[in-house]
Parts: structure tokens; sequence; C-alpha cells
């Protein structure tokens, strides 16, 4: 099962991201767990200082925008 981690604050963005991401997930046909990670002290330990960030088994995949549902198949 892959971990997929929506790191982010909460803004829209943020949402779009997580909404994307879950139907990447689904579209792949993949077992996934979605966690959103709010915490900012949390986010800073990936190392990332632009939200919305997409993390993939706690490898931060992308910061700083929201992803397309098709670059984030590519990306599970």
């Amino acid at each position: 099962m892959k971990k997929i981690q929506i790191l982010g604050t909460g803004c829209p963005k943020c949402k779009k991201l997580a909404e994307n991401a879950e139907a990447a997930a689904r579209a792949a046909g993949i077992e996934y767990e979605l966690v959103k990670v709010t915490d900012i002290n949390e986010i800073m330990k990936f190392g990332v200082m632009m939200t919305p960030a997409l993390a993939v088994d706690g490898e931060v995949k992308s910061a700083g925008k929201v992803l397309s549902i098709d670059d984030i198949k590519e990306l599970l």
C-alpha cells in the first residue's frame, strides 16, 4: 500500500492537490492511504519550503504546485 502525503496548511490549492492525488490513485487502481500533513513543523521536516507538496512513501515528489491527475499517476 502506498502512503500519499499532502503537505500543506489546508489552503484551496492543498485541497485540490489532495483531490487530484486521490483521483489518480483510484484511477491507477492502487491501494493507498491519504494523509494530510498540516503541522508546519512536520512539513519543515520534509525540507519543503513551498506548499502544497506531494510526498509518496515519505519521499517528496513535488512542491509549490498543484499537479494534474495524470502527473500524479506517473509519480505513483
